[in-house]
């Protein structure tokens, strides 16, 4: 369950004119998003069959591997691994690990994972939409060469999973000429609006992550719409104001990763022709003593969106408990920076924490396609991005 506090700490900032006139736009940006053709994330569920089959290869993997390679980038995925650090304990060692390679190209990273594995079992999971990305082919290919030397052809088709689009590229090709296990990524989804997809689905199953009830959740959580517009109105009306930088501020270091994630949802839905805004994050209480100054007394340029987690793990402690202890550090915080002209909102998580990821992640993804709207802009699409592609295409050729 979510709660959402859009008033306490920002109604002063508002005015009511320029949210009437925003408001106003809601039959209009509604229609536009139940246009689109890029929302089968919120129009379409995932089949049963899907989630049968997906559960049924990770079970493989489980079975095969002691680690499974994700080999991904931005929203191929961002998604799963952050529900993997934040849904997962990390001292609690599976009999499985997931190992995330191919955002980055550093060498320096990549001869410590292939140190790690030379003598472990392998699977390898390669996630790309378009089948294409510089990144994925290089790291794909230099990891199926050496499986190659540990795995023979019809070994590999039982440890190599391809997600993908199911029409082009070279992943594709992959696919049919060696007929690999193939997940298929719908055209109608973008990368960083694919967590309902396999592409992320299926390295949560393999990590034993209850998917069921993070579908659940998800569902329930289009009920979130109006609040969700909401939430980009009073976006539009800050960025209007010359706050163009949100500060997504979490007291849960486990949700540190989701907050990345959601840096590239709103940064790539809304950040085209000249607007946007800038999304950055802080967890606290650790970056009260970093941030924390420059964000009460510099530059009034900046809003926050505080996350609460509420957890049922607690630990009690002289006069309160430890969660006790850092809402009251939240909510100090919150009226500082508000006193300090850093207006602010917050949305609660309650209950079974696989269940309300998912009700917030939908909420989110909702509120950056409204948001773009409200700018203007196509949400679906990353023109920017695709112009850095562009150029290293000219200069590398794999």
């Amino acid at each position: 369950m979510l709660k959402f506090d859009f008033s306490k700490y920002m109604n002063s900032f508002l005015d009511l004119n320029q949210k009437n006139k925003l408001e106003s736009r809601k039959a209009e940006i509604y229609q536009k998003f139940n246009q689109s053709k890029m929302t089968a994330w919120y129009k379409d569920s995932i089949s049963q069959e899907e989630i049968i089959r997906i559960k049924t290869i990770a079970a493989t993997v489980r079975n095969n591997s002691d680690i499974l390679l994700v080999i991904g980038i931005g929203g191929s995925y961002m998604g799963s691994y952050s529900l993997k650090q934040l849904l997962l304990n990390p001292y609690k060692k599976d009999k499985i690990e997931v190992i995330y390679i191919g955002n980055s190209l550093s060498a320096t990273s990549l001869n410590e994972v292939m140190e790690y594995i030379k003598d472990k079992e392998l699977s390898v999971n390669v996630i790309s939409k378009s089948g294409s990305t510089l990144e994925i082919k290089l790291t794909y290919q230099y990891i199926k060469e050496f499986m190659k030397n540990k795995y023979s052809e019809e070994e590999l088709k039982q440890r190599i999973i391809i997600t993908t689009n199911s029409e082009l590229g070279f992943l594709k090709e992959e696919v049919e000429k060696n007929k690999y296990i193939h997940f298929d990524m719908p055209k109608e989804i973008g990368g960083r609006y694919s967590i309902i997809t396999a592409a992320h689905l299926f390295p949560l199953a393999v990590m034993n992550c209850n998917i069921d009830n993070f579908l659940i959740g998800y569902e329930f959580g289009k009920k979130y719409i109006d609040d969700a517009y909401s939430y980009a109105v009073i976006r539009k009306m800050m960025y209007d104001q010359g706050k163009y930088i949100e500060n997504y501020s979490v007291y849960e270091p486990k949700l540190y990763y989701y907050i990345e994630f959601l840096k590239q949802l709103f940064g790539e839905s809304e950040g085209k022709d000249g607007k946007g805004i800038i999304p950055i994050s802080t967890v606290n209480t650790r970056d009260l003593h970093s941030l924390g100054q420059i964000i009460q007394d510099g530059s009034k340029i900046i809003f926050e969106t505080t996350l609460q987690l509420n957890l049922n793990d607690d630990i009690k402690f002289l006069n309160h408990s430890f969660s006790n202890y850092n809402k009251i550090v939240c909510e100090s915080v919150r009226q500082a920076h508000y006193e300090g002209k850093v207006p602010n909102l917050m949305i609660e998580l309650e209950g079974p924490i696989d269940k309300t990821i998912g009700e917030v992640t939908i909420f989110f993804m909702m509120a950056a396609a409204f948001s773009a709207y409200l700018f203007d802009v196509d949400p679906f699409n990353q023109p920017g991005v695709e112009k850095y592609k562009n150029i290293v295409n000219t200069k590398i050729s794999i």
